[in-house]
């Protein structure tokens, strides 16, 4: 299984930007779909966003996202990112990415698509 690591969470002010980092050191991340979940507070995590294999030809975001998130692949690089613009408080969670099995499935249910482990997250407050 890969072992995947999160990276580039913080604190931002409502309105501001940051990028998370997907790596899996040892293991191609080209070769995976991977999705992007989140976990806030007394909430159950849920997908947010998912870009296929290879190319990364199939991206799809929850939509309380889109048009403020965007996956990206550097298949050179070995990682996947997460740019995002336009920060509420309602981002405020714990980030984490994984591989899964397909993007072709709604994000509702793509916690059921894993095909590894979780990393360990990375936190993201967006607070004044």
């Amino acid at each position: 299984q890969v072992q995947v690591v999160e990276s580039g969470g913080g604190l931002v002010q409502p309105g501001g930007s940051l990028r998370l980092r997907c790596a899996a050191p040892g293991f191609t991340l080209a070769n995976y779909a991977i999705g992007w979940f989140r976990q806030a507070p007394g909430k159950e995590r849920e997908g947010i966003s998912c870009i296929s294999s290879s190319s990364g030809s199939i991206i799809n975001y929850i939509d309380g996202v889109k048009g403020r998130f965007t996956i990206s692949r550097d298949n050179a690089k070995n990682t996947v990112d997460l740019q995002m613009n336009s920060l509420k408080s309602e981002d405020t969670a714990v980030y984490y990415c994984a591989t899964v099995l397909s993007c072709s499935i709604p994000l509702a249910t793509i916690h059921k698509m894993l095909a590894g482990p979780f990393g360990q997250g990375t936190q993201v407050t967006v607070s004044p």
